[in-house]
């Protein structure tokens, strides 16, 4: 998946992460870090000169402080690692600062809404939390760093070649020797998670105190703050859309697992029981995709190909990468926005440099909290970064959209906003739009026959996607409370892929292993509940713009392309930022305060009766270790 970078993310907590939303409106905390318990209560006017102050000092440092980390992202050095450091210290500090400052004016009479929503944000506004103690705020940050770099740095192995992050990505989705799977899979997260695990624990150690300092339990609570109600409130918001969307995920792992036997038989992938992570043709087994050639029905034709092949597409009609980043522009246009600033195409990474160790995890900055906009990406020319392209320029145009509010409101709604955005554009990158865009004619649009086989490439992604998505932020919400104790991270993480995504690591795994740390969000501390939040979002957007649009076939055949009335309507919603509670911005583009999965599930409601067809007579789910099958919603670390 892929992250974006706010403008108070830079300043307050200088990490490549996003400042969600404030907490419940209204709120003051439990808990007062410190002196301030102790301080006479402040009046209105000294918060809001407080607020004032905080503002203008974090939109300024945000400006240095961003390109300090664009720098350490697009050429790792020791050197650009320090500064990174030096500036994400003097971030954090300054967080810290603002964070307790916010919560003793929190108890000022007579707030107004924005300044009480923006203490919130203060409150709420760091990632990683350093407590007051002299010295923490720098090992944090120098750790923090070091996780980052260290990822960006890492290596895999297929035989005798050494691969970089961006090429083993790549190979895991068209590789199909079970034995070099397996390598590429054990010598990733050998080489890059497990030296993580010790800097992991003492990172936590400290982010930890800093939480408490604020008023948090924990640092998990502190993030499950940033939703516009309790913490309690959003667990059992995702626990409720969870279940909404589990019975998709069943049917389609029931069948990914029947054409993986298929392909390898019993010796790889048994006909029952989880699956084998490293098959599923992505490197940590979060989107399945790449493997619709294997697991599709052979009866389906050719091979069980889709009716055509995005990739194949770009590359018959000469796609560069940058011609793929304009085409995307070009989706943005064709709605009613403003064309990306020249500027854009100057300071953006869009290939992966031949001459210096980058991150390639895609990202979406911007630097200057106007118009300094930009994507870090290592662009391939390929179907997957076509769509990738649509989805971080969704984070630019949502930045620019927002940038005329007060510092402190320039954030998404919420943080699964900021990610469903692009994917809700992406989600218009169909036949229909391809015809429009000269890449697919007339004559080669499918047949409604052949819309179960798109539906199914969606699927592998999409609905794959859902059970990693709300597993990663769990996981790490144990670790914070304490349920998850160093001495159990790796069996905790293997307990939870299998009991929530029903598969298992591919070599033998012990407590010298830490494979949560070989995912980006992981080693950079980003949240990642904002993904399975997006993926739900995206589809209430996607059918809100349908509507909108007049579209009258089937909801997957929609495209708003072109549509100006859609890009008015977006556009007011983006431009809130984060000045009201998410419900209002939902409403304002859905009609709704709700978010649901039903769209999701309406979305591919085809494919599922085809599902069900497919799979009678196996024996879906997954048993295991005493472990309960897919998707009971049972947690085993809070």
């Amino acid at each position: 998946m892929k992250s974006t970078v706010s403008a108070i993310a830079l300043a307050a907590a200088a990490c490549l992460a996003s400042v969600g939303a404030a907490s419940v409106a209204g709120q003051t905390p439990a808990a007062q870090p410190g002196a301030a318990a102790q301080r006479a209560a402040p009046t209105k006017a000294e918060a809001e000169a407080f607020v004032a102050r905080a503002e203008r000092e974090l939109s300024e440092f945000s400006v240095i402080s961003g390109r300090a980390q664009w720098v350490n992202a697009t050429y790792i050095t020791e050197d650009t690692d320090a500064l990174a450091a030096y500036f994400g210290t003097i971030g954090t500090q300054m967080g810290v600062r603002f964070a307790g400052e916010a919560a003793h004016f929190l108890r000022a009479p007579g707030l107004d809404e924005p300044t009480r929503r923006k203490l919130n944000n203060l409150r709420l506004g760091l990632t990683l939390p350093a407590p007051t103690t002299e010295g923490a705020a720098a090992e944090l940050n120098r750790i923090s760093t070091d996780l980052s770099s260290q990822y960006g740095r890492g290596r895999g192995r297929m035989g005798n070649e050494t691969l970089t992050g961006n090429e083993i990505e790549a190979r895991m989705g068209t590789v199909r020797n079970p034995d070099q799977l397996r390598e590429m899979w054990t010598s990733w997260n050998d080489n890059v998670g497990s030296p993580m695990r010790a800097q992991y624990q003492r990172m936590t150690e400290i982010a930890n105190a800093g939480s408490r300092e604020l008023g948090f339990a924990d640092t998990g609570a502190m993030w499950r703050s940033n939703y516009d109600m309790t913490p309690e409130q959003f667990e059992q918001l995702t626990e409720r859309l969870w279940q909404e969307v589990r019975p998709l995920y069943e049917q389609i792992h029931c069948f990914a697992r029947a054409g993986l036997n298929r392909q390898y038989g019993d010796s790889v992938q048994p006909a029952t029981g989880p699956i084998r992570a490293d098959l599923l043709g992505n490197l940590w087994a979060q989107e399945w995709g790449n493997i619709y050639d294997i697991v599709a029905p052979r009866a389906e034709g050719q091979q069980a190909a889709a009716p055509y092949d995005l990739t194949e597409l770009l590359t018959r009609a000469n796609y560069t990468p940058e011609r793929i980043v304009r085409a995307g522009e070009g989706f943005f246009s064709s709605l009613g926005f403003a064309p990306l600033p020249e500027t854009f195409w100057r300071r953006s990474m869009i290939t992966q440099p031949r001459d210096r160790e980058v991150i390639c995890h895609a990202s979406a900055w911007d630097v200057d909290n106007q118009d300094d906009l930009r994507i870090k990406m290592c662009t391939r020319v390929n179907g997957d970064d076509f769509v990738t392209v649509h989805h971080e320029l969704g984070h630019n145009y949502y930045q620019r959209a927002y940038n005329r509010q007060p510092f402190l409101f320039m954030n998404s709604a919420n943080d699964g906003f900021h990610e469903a955005i692009g994917d809700t554009i992406a989600l218009s990158v169909t036949p229909e739009y391809l015809v429009q865009v000269g890449l697919l004619q007339q004559n080669q649009l499918p047949t409604p026959d052949q819309d179960r086989q798109l539906l199914l490439r969606q699927a592998l992604d999409k609905i794959a996607f859902l059970p990693f998505g709300l597993l990663m932020d769990r996981y790490r919400w144990g670790i914070f409370s304490g349920q998850i104790t160093p001495d159990r991270y790796q069996a905790a993480w293997d307990e939870m892929r299998l009991r929530y995504q029903g598969i298992v690591p591919p070599s033998p795994r012990s407590e010298r292993n830490f494979d949560a740390g070989a995912k980006y969000h992981t080693a950079a501390s980003v949240s990642y509940t904002r993904y399975f939040l997006a993926r739900i979002l995206q589809f209430q957007f996607y059918e809100a713009a349908c509507r909108m649009a007049g579209w009258r076939g089937p909801l997957h055949r929609c495209s708003f392309y072109g549509n100006r009335e859609v890009g008015r309507r977006l556009n007011e919603m983006l431009a809130m930022g984060s000045s009201r509670p998410w419900p209002e911005a939902l409403q304002a583009f859905t009609g709704t305060r709700e978010m649901s999965a039903r769209p999701m599930v309406a979305y591919f409601q085809p494919l599922l009766g085809w599902l069900r067809e497919q799979n009678r007579g196996r024996q879906c789910g997954w048993q295991g270790s005493g472990s309960p099958a897919a998707g009971t919603g049972r947690r085993t670390s809070r």
